[in-house]
């Protein structure tokens, strides 16, 4: 097998680097997008449990009715 001249090892380098760089970017911008996704299930997640916190906040305090005398 004969040596590959310097110009074409070059060239194959280049390639190489190129490929390289792009499935970085493309798995820098898959991670941006799972973040992404994560954050918006969050978000949601959060005002859902902002709304039931409200909401039992308003309902009567059953449980309080029977300890209500039981204070020691």
């Amino acid at each position: 097998m004969a040596p590959i001249p310097e110009s074409e090892a070059e060239g194959i380098v280049e390639v190489l680097e190129s490929q390289q760089i792009t499935r970085e970017f493309y798995a820098e911008i898959h991670y941006r997008d799972e973040f992404e996704q994560y954050c918006q299930r969050y978000y949601a997640m959060a005002a859902k449990h902002r709304q039931e916190l409200a909401k039992m906040q308003g309902d009567i305090n059953i449980l309080g009715w029977f300890f209500r005398g039981r204070r020691s």
